[in-house]
C-alpha cells in the first residue's frame, strides 16, 4: 500500500513591486493585499501548505524604487514566503544593498550557484529544506547568468569577484550531498526563464531525484506544465493578477511526484478576500510617493506603447530620441528592457518617468565607423533576438532606418538621415552604462574594436534626471511616426518583457 500525503504549492515570480490592484475592463485584479488574502486563506484550509516566490520580487514600481527596495522587504514580510530565491532585478540597488534587504527580511533568501572566486563561498544559502505534514521538501535555488552583468553594472568591486556555476552540476551536488536526509520531494526554484528550464530539466539526472521546477524571469503565461524528462515546469507569468497552485500527491516511499493538479488563481474578489493590514501598509507607501511624483513633466499627442522587447515601438522613438537631443550624439540606443511599462501617457507625471525608466544608469559615447555600427546592428537583430529570455534588443533614435530581411540576414537599408551608411562614416553613438559595461554581449563588440577610432567616454552620470530635464522643457511631444526598424517578417510580440 502507497504512503501517500497531500502538499498544496502556491507560487509567484517576477512580481516586479506590483502591489497595486489595477482596474481592467471595470474589474479589479491583483494587487499583494488580495494575493495575500488567497495565500492566508488557503494555509488556513490546508495545512500542508508552501509559498514560495521565484525571483524578481523589485523593480517595476515607484513602491519599491523609491524605497530602494526596503518597502518590498516589509511588505513581502507580511507575506510571509517560505522561501524566496534571487532573480536578477535582486541586485538593482547593487549586491552590497541586496545583502542589506536580506537581513531585513524575514524569510529565507536561496541561491546555489552565486559565488565569491576568492574563496569559492557561496553568497547566499544554496537550498533550503522545510518540513510539513510529516514531509522533508528540499528546494534549490537557481539563478540565471544575467544577474552577474547586472552586477558588474552596479558594483564593480564586489561584482567582479561574483561568478555563476553551471546550474544543472550545482543541482547535482546538492541532490547527491542531501540525499541521505531522506527528502521527500525536491523543488528548484529557478530564475533562468522557461526556455532554459527545459534545457536544465534536459540536463538533470533522474537519480538526483528532482520533482518540480518553478521558474521565473521570462514571464511565461502557461495553460499547463511542461513536463520535460518527467519534470513538470511552470511560471505564474509576472505581477500579482494571478498565483500559481499545485495540488500535489506525494508518494513518501518513493520521493516522488503521485498525482498533481495545477491552476493559475486570479487574484481578484471573486477568489481572494482582502488583507487589511497589506491594505494599510501599501497605502501609506502609496501616499508618500504620490506627494513626490504626481507633478506633470509634459503631455504627449498620444499615448506611447511598449508591447514587445524585440520590435520598434513608440515609447522607444520617444525615450531614444530624447537622449540623443540631450546628450548630443548622432544615434541613441535604448535597450528595450530599459523600458518597464507597457505605456505612457498621454499626461506623462514623474511617477510615470520613474516607472518607466528606473535606472539611475551612466550614458557613455562610442565613436564608431560605418562598418563597425553595421556590425553592431546586424549582432543586435541576429535569431537569437527573438527566440531567447535574456537577449538585449534597441530601440533607435532619429535619423536611423534600418530594413532587415530575417530569413536572409541581409539589410536591405541600412541609412542615417536618408543617406546610405557607408564603412568610412563616423559616427557618434549613445549607449548606456549596462550595455557599455557588456558591450560584447550586448552589441557584439570588443572593447578594443569600440575604441579603434576614439576613445570612448563618459557623456552623464544618470540618464534617468537627463530625461526628466527633457520632458520638463518640453510643453508639448509629438509620438514620433517614422520608423527606424522595419523587420521581414515582422516578429511575433515577445513574452519576456524585461
Amino acid at each position: 500500500m502507497k504512503n501517500l500525503k497531500n502538499l498544496i504549492l502556491l507560487h509567484s515570480n517576477d512580481m516586479h513591486g506590483d502591489f497595486l490592484a489595477e482596474d481592467l475592463d471595470g474589474r479589479l485584479m491583483g494587487g499583494i493585499s488580495r494575493l495575500s488574502g488567497y495565500v492566508n486563506s488557503v494555509r488556513r484550509k490546508e495545512p500542508n501548505t508552501l509559498y514560495v516566490i521565484s525571483g524578481d520580487m523589485f523593480c517595476g514600481s515607484l513602491i519599491d524604487s523609491d524605497y530602494k527596495g526596503i518597502s518590498t522587504i516589509e511588505l513581502v514580510n507580511l507575506l510571509a514566503p517560505d522561501v524566496v530565491t534571487l532573480g536578477n532585478h535582486e541586485v538593482d540597488y547593487g549586491l552590497g544593498h541586496l545583502l542589506f534587504l536580506e537581513k531585513c527580511a524575514q524569510f529565507p533568501i536561496i541561491n546555489a550557484n552565486l559565488y565569491l572566486t576568492t574563496n569559492y563561498n557561496r553568497l547566499f544559502r544554496s537550498h533550503l529544506i522545510k518540513e510539513v505534514g510529516g514531509m522533508r521538501i528540499l528546494f534549490i535555488g537557481i539563478l540565471t547568468e544575467t544577474v552577474l552583468q547586472q552586477t558588474r553594472a552596479n558594483d564593480k568591486l564586489v561584482g567582479t569577484l561574483v561568478n555563476v556555476e553551471e546550474a544543472s552540476l550545482e543541482v547535482g551536488k546538492i541532490c547527491d550531498a542531501y540525499r541521505t536526509e531522506d527528502i521527500d520531494f525536491t523543488v528548484l526554484l529557478t530564475h533562468i526563464g522557461f526556455e532554459e528550464d527545459k534545457r536544465l530539466a534536459e540536463l538533470l539526472n533522474p537519480d538526483w531525484g528532482v520533482d518540480l521546477i518553478i521558474g521565473g524571469h521570462s514571464h511565461t503565461l502557461l495553460e499547463k506544465p511542461e513536463i520535460v524528462n518527467g519534470i513538470p515546469i511552470v511560471q505564474a507569468a509576472c505581477g500579482t493578477d494571478q498565483i500559481g497552485r499545485f495540488d500535489i500527491v506525494v508518494d513518501t516511499d518513493r520521493n516522488a511526484i503521485d498525482s498533481f493538479r495545477w491552476q493559475l488563481i486570479p487574484i481578484d474578489a471573486e477568489h481572494c478576500p482582502e488583507d487589511k493590514a497589506l491594505t494599510k501598509l501599501v497605502q501609506e507607501y502609496k501616499t508618500g510617493t504620490d506627494r513626490k511624483y504626481e507633478r506633470i513633466l509634459t503631455r504627449f499627442s498620444e499615448k506611447c506603447t511598449h508591447p514587445a522587447r524585440n520590435q520598434e515601438t513608440t515609447m522607444g522613438r520617444v525615450f531614444s530620441d530624447a537622449l540623443m537631443e540631450m546628450l548630443g550624439v548622432d544615434i541613441m540606443l535604448v535597450g528595450s528592457g530599459s523600458l518597464r511599462t507597457f505605456e505612457a501617457g498621454p499626461i506623462f507625471t514623474l511617477r510615470a518617468l520613474m516607472e518607466t525608466y528606473p535606472y539611475e544608469e551612466t550614458g557613455h559615447l562610442l565613436t564608431v565607423s560605418g562598418s563597425l555600427l553595421r556590425k553592431m546592428v546586424l549582432y543586435i537583430l541576429r535569431d537569437e533576438a527573438y527566440e531567447g529570455d535574456h537577449t538585449e534588443f534597441f530601440q533607435f533614435s532619429h535619423g536611423m532606418r534600418i530594413e532587415y530581411d530575417r530569413k536572409s540576414h541581409r539589410l536591405l537599408d541600412f541609412s542615417y538621415q536618408g543617406k546610405p551608411i557607408q564603412d568610412e562614416d563616423t559616427f557618434r553613438v549613445g549607449i548606456q552604462g549596462f550595455h557599455y559595461e557588456n558591450m560584447e554581449t550586448s552589441l557584439g563588440i570588443t572593447p578594443e574594436e569600440a575604441s579603434a577610432l576614439a576613445k570612448p567616454r563618459l557623456i552623464c552620470t544618470n540618464t534617468k534626471n537627463v530625461l526628466e530635464e527633457y520632458f520638463c522643457s518640453k510643453e508639448y511631444i509629438r509620438i514620433p511616426e517614422d520608423a527606424r526598424l522595419i523587420l521581414h517578417p515582422a516578429p511575433e510580440e515577445s513574452a519576456v518583457k524585461l
